[in-house]
């Protein structure tokens, strides 16, 4: 007699070979302590500001406890929405009333999927752009297209020409900091940009978990503070890259009947976000100097990219092409033509060493000599050691 078939449970189409992910084996390799890895952008723990986190928890237990430990409303806690509306209205007017509050940006990624996407609509990205985002648009039945780019963004000429061409029902766009490249529009670029999308009808969603990890000082208005743009573009912010990843805190703002739409949808996902969470991170941000915080870790990732790039770009091929973030987390570098930054990760991570290949980042057509690799989480020192060992790595193939 036959051994009967294992069970297997059915899984959705959509799901149908991921049974792993880039963003779970990035994790998994950022928990191996033989490695240094490159792979994900996890802030440094040492640079939390675990006191006044503590504080802030401590007094929504002693002052709020019970309210904190029951269910809460889809939209967020009212202080909150309220702290958030202030911090985005640095740059553009805005209410409690227009901020839903999710967890993480990536939750919001898929809130606003979940409300806006149907199967088979097209969703225009930058190419490359951030593997996690195309991933919530995929599992929606989105077809993603990337958009051309240049190193100051998305091409305006080429986005016009591709929601001509394919009728999107958004544009999703990272403009400062970017993820995977580091890249920012610039304020004349944005003003061409917000035009296509509004000479077209065209919505936007804007990604902006970077923008405030300025090296320069400067900061960049969203593409939604632009004449006509706010109406027609949900902007997402989180916390978690500037307070702390494990408060999984962000929010959407948003114009119109489409805030109802995503508060709808906020429910179906996960009912609310954590209710202590949202007031100890209102308090946070009521209490604490968040700037100064966000200006002292900027100060200690411009160091960190500095040590990268110095370490790393003397050791890459001729031909190479490698960025110099003003901000944010990641550099980009591409090695050109021959070389295949997946087929070199298993040699890479043998001898210690991780980063994130580049070609999971795009939509399609994606170029295989590519590679992320974050520049926060190790100090000067460790990255030099750890790139030492990944040239003669790139060396090796080079030479192939």
């Amino acid at each position: 007699m036959t051994a009967p078939e294992p069970f297997r449970f059915p899984v959705a189409a959509r799901y149908a070979g991921m049974e792993s992910s880039p963003l779970k084996d990035i994790f998994a390799l950022a928990a191996r302590p033989d490695v240094v890895s490159f792979a994900g952008g996890i802030p440094d723990p040492a640079l939390f500001e675990l006191e006044d986190v503590r504080a802030a928890y401590d007094w929504v237990l002693t002052h709020q406890g019970a309210r904190s430990l029951q269910y809460g409303v889809s939209e967020g806690e009212p202080e909150l929405r309220e702290q958030a509306a202030r911090r985005v209205s640095r740059h553009l007017p805005t209410s409690a009333g227009q901020i839903r509050i999710t967890s993480g940006s990536q939750e919001g990624l898929f809130v606003a999927a979940q409300a806006m996407l149907e199967p088979g609509d097209v969703v225009l990205v930058e190419s490359p752009t951030y593997l996690a985002a195309v991933q919530a648009f995929a599992v929606h039945g989105a077809r993603m297209i990337g958009v051309e780019t240049d190193d100051h963004g998305v091409i305006p000429e080429a986005l016009e020409r591709s929601i001509r061409e394919h009728h999107p029902k958004f544009v999703y766009l990272i403009p400062t900091f970017q993820n995977p490249t580091g890249r920012t529009m610039g304020t004349d670029r944005r003003r061409e940009v917000a035009e296509v999308l509004l000479r077209t009808g065209t919505a936007l969603v804007e990604d902006d978990p970077y923008g405030e990890l300025s090296f320069t000082g400067t900061t960049f208005p969203p593409i939604a503070s632009l004449p006509g743009m706010s109406e027609r573009t949900l902007l997402m912010n989180s916390m978690s890259k500037l307070m702390s990843p494990g408060v999984r805190i962000g929010w959407i703002r948003a114009e119109g009947r489409v805030l109802d739409t995503l508060a709808v949808a906020k429910a179906a996902i996960s009912m609310q976000s954590s209710v202590v969470d949202q007031l100890t991170v209102a308090r946070y941000l009521e209490v604490c100097d968040l700037d100064a915080h966000v200006a002292r870790v900027s100060a200690v990732y411009r160091t960190r990219r500095d040590a990268l790039s110095a370490a790393l770009t003397p050791l890459l091929p001729p031909g190479a092409h490698v960025t110099l973030p003003d901000g944010g987390m990641f550099l980009w570098a591409a090695l050109g033509e021959g070389y295949d930054a997946q087929a070199m990760l298993a040699d890479a991570v043998a001898a210690g060493v991780a980063y994130l290949p580049g070609w999971s980042f795009y939509a399609d057509n994606p170029d295989r000599s590519t590679m992320r690799l974050s520049f926060v989480t190790h100090a000067p020192e460790v990255i030099g050691s750890a790139v030492a060992r990944l040239g003669e790595v790139i060396a090796a193939h080079g030479a192939r």
